[in-house]
């Protein structure tokens, strides 16, 4: 039977099968809805005995909270209110199936279905406001699927047929410029390609509305001068700045015009802008000036002396056990303050004189907030000698001490000869940049392994930790200490089949707990996971945390090897050697150096006369097991990784003997170094290779 029933005569039945929490059930946008459109749906109800005429909701719990949240606010009264229900009667089975039921054959609408329809009406009316406040939306939401509705053809149709993301539709969506969408999406859409992907190559020749340069310019300036803005309707990273090159111009003029007043303020002999916040590589030929430290005045030195006293007789008055705590309390704070004055007096900042003025110069830094600052080192562009300081920044007395003066350029250093790992087979060291990128391959090994042992990462987060409060200068390979790891190579990296594990072990955890609001809510719902699935976070925050290598030295991790010995981690199994991530990028004498090592002179010289890429080509097979070759050669191939991706503990890299050679000649180089040294020794590897492998029988007969 339909019919009306008053709200203030409806209760929520306990057998409505939807438990979820109050929060999570988006009352308000109903209350919404409800208020702009009333109750388009009956409520199911059932008649209860006490109190007499009331009925309990056992499906439309949702319509009535929302209800009862206009009732709250006064917008509707509940006495008067008239609700639309079906009354059903029956036992509690063969109601809470009905419940079931209506919601179990509910079908939301797709992303796609969404966008389209808020398209539609507000087309009509345009009242993007007012659809927000009917539907209890905010109004970013509703410009959010407008933006999606107006995606490029090929990527609405498919995000309609299911097959990208809403994520990564959103990514699309993140400029409003349909070529661009086109040109990433015929490079991206038919392969693989996250959301992050996405963004990041369409944001690649775009200004970030938080980058500190836009920050400086405004928004009301860059617009003036013509710059355009893509709004970013989905992330809160901030909107995109189609045109940096404007934005770049009017922060060289803002930081030149700051600049110029500066230095004529200052009276120094110039003031460079640089638009970053660290002044290493502008300083680069520049000599830093050393000003001598003040010499503390009378003045200062008898309140040096007082604080000391006053602090001595604070210490004995705080070691009396009878003093009330208020009176302690006020005793350390004012320990406190003597200490920080003493502080400011020991760091007074040297006055730069006036007569070195017209020597030196500062620059003028850019903080990370779009803020100018002047930076306090001063620099000249010659040494400059002060307070007695030689042209060598020794003082008149030959000590050094107590001067200043300037360093910079000069002085001879000779590298230090790479490690044993970073040699190429044939003893050519590998490029300083496919070292690093080795590392962090070998570390998304190492990364992928500790995922299925999350009681050693337990382990290892907790000495980590611990550890780190009780020494320093330790290099324990892990940023577990709350800082993101810094990889020594930036952009596209290879994939591999560690980074796609990491993702597919990501995609696999319970993120439940995510969709709460608060920090407080998230916490909550995290504390009440299982432990198998609080171990998982666990072991992917440790794995994810894992540095590609201690320094930016050629060096690896200790910690990292040892944990690699405890796990057993097969590198080979993880790890392909392919065109990509390692053939392209080392000598052809290299390749066949190793070709020689895997399959004898008869492998090598089937390669000998091959063009480099060709090589590359094939060498990928082979160590993929794709080649036909003999069972020998293809389980070695198999097997060879090289020792940039090996996990040397100490015992292992004891065993690898150091390349022979003039350290000089053996310091790593760039790639295109590195691909001339090793065309030119071709001849000399192949013939050296032949003449070892002939002395082997067996390979005299494998070559026959």
């Amino acid at each position: 039977m339909t019919t009306t029933v008053k709200l203030s005569k409806l209760t929520l039945s306990p057998i409505n099968v939807r438990r979820r929490p109050d929060d999570l059930l988006e009352i308000p946008q109903m209350a919404a809805d409800l208020e702009a459109r009333g109750v388009l749906q009956n409520l199911l109800v059932t008649p209860v005995k006490k109190p007499r005429g009331t009925f309990e909701v056992f499906d439309g719990g949702r319509r009535l909270r929302g209800l009862l949240m206009l009732a709250e606010r006064g917008t509707i009264d509940p006495e008067t209110y008239d609700v639309p229900v079906k009354v059903l009667v029956g036992d509690e089975a063969t109601l809470s199936e009905t419940s079931t039921a209506a919601n179990f054959h509910q079908l939301k609408m797709t992303p796609a279905e969404e966008c389209r329809a808020f398209q539609y009406f507000i087309g009509l009316n345009n009242d993007i406001d007012g659809v927000a406040k009917r539907f209890g939306l905010t109004r970013r939401f509703v410009e959010g699927r407008l933006r999606l509705a107006t995606l490029a053809e090929p990527i609405f149709e498919a995000l309609s047929e299911g097959t990208i993301t809403l994520d990564v539709a959103k990514a699309y969506a993140s400029t409003e410029n349909q070529e661009k969408q086109l040109l990433v999406w015929n490079s991206y859409g038919t392969s693989y390609a996250n959301a992050d992907t996405i963004r990041r190559v369409i944001a690649n020749e775009t200004m970030k509305s938080t980058d500190p340069v836009a920050i400086l310019v405004g928004e009301d300036r860059y617009a003036e001068a013509g710059g355009k803005i893509d709004r970013d309707l989905f992330s809160d990273s901030g909107d995109k700045w189609v045109n940096p090159e404007i934005a770049q111009r009017l922060a060289a003029d803002i930081m030149e015009a700051e600049a110029k007043r500066i230095g004529e303020e200052l009276g120094l002999a110039w003031i460079r802008p640089i638009a970053s916040n660290y002044t290493h590589s502008a300083a680069t030929g520049l000599y830093r000036v050393i000003l001598p430290q003040p010499d503390f005045t009378e003045a200062q030195l008898a309140r040096l002396d007082a604080i000391a006293q006053r602090q001595e007789a604070i210490a004995e008055e705080m070691d009396d056990e009878t003093i009330d705590e208020d009176a302690y309390k006020a005793l350390d704070q004012e320990y406190d303050a003597l200490s920080e004055e003493e502080h400011a007096l020991h760091n007074i900042p040297p006055v730069l004189p006036d007569e070195i003025k017209p020597l030196v110069g500062a620059f003028l830094k850019l903080t990370p907030r779009g803020e100018m600052v002047l930076d306090t080192e001063y620099y000249s562009e010659e040494p400059v000698s002060i307070g007695g300081a030689d042209e060598n920044g020794e003082d008149d007395h030959g000590d050094g001490a107590g001067g200043g003066g300037s360093t910079g350029p000069g002085g001879s250093y000779t590298p230090p000869a790479p490690p044993p790992e970073a040699i190429a087979p044939g003893g050519k060291p590998l490029s300083a940049r496919l070292y690093d990128e080795l590392a962090m391959q070998r570390r998304d090994v190492l990364a992928a392994t500790l995922l299925s042992h999350p009681a050693l990462a337990l382990d290892y987060a907790l000495f980590v930790m611990i550890d780190d409060r009780a020494s320093t200068f330790s290099a324990y390979g892990s940023t577990i200490r709350a800082r993101s790891p810094q990889d020594p190579v930036s952009g596209d990296q290879p994939t591999t089949r560690a980074r796609g594990y990491l993702a597919e072990a990501h995609d696999g955890l319970d993120a439940s707990w995510l969709e709460h609001k608060s920090e407080v809510d998230r916490f909550e719902a995290f504390r009440a996971l299982d432990d198998d699935s609080k171990a998982a976070w666990l072991a992917y925050i440790v794995a994810m945390s894992l540095e590609a290598k201690a320094s930016y030295r050629a060096e690896q991790c200790p910690l990292h090897n040892r944990l690699a010995t405890i796990m057993d981690v097969d590198v080979a199994s993880w790890w392909r050697p392919t065109s990509e991530n390692f053939f392209d990028r080392i000598s052809k004498g290299s390749i066949l150096t190793l070709l020689a090592d895997v399959g004898g002179a008869a492998l090598t010289a089937r390669h000998a006369t091959m063009k480099k890429s060709e090589i590359s080509e094939s060498c990928a097979k082979l160590f993929a097991g794709e080649a036909i070759v003999e069972p020998e050669v293809r389980d070695a191939a198999l097997a060879w990784v090289p020792d940039a991706m090996r996990f040397l503990d100490k015992t292992e890299a004891d065993d690898l003997e150091p390349a022979e050679g003039d350290p000089e000649e053996q310091a790593i180089v760039e790639p295109e170094d590195a691909e001339e040294v090793g065309v030119a020794g071709v001849d000399e590897t192949v013939s050296g290779a032949c003449e070892i492998e002939a002395e082997s029988p067996d390979q005299d007969a494998l070559a026959a």
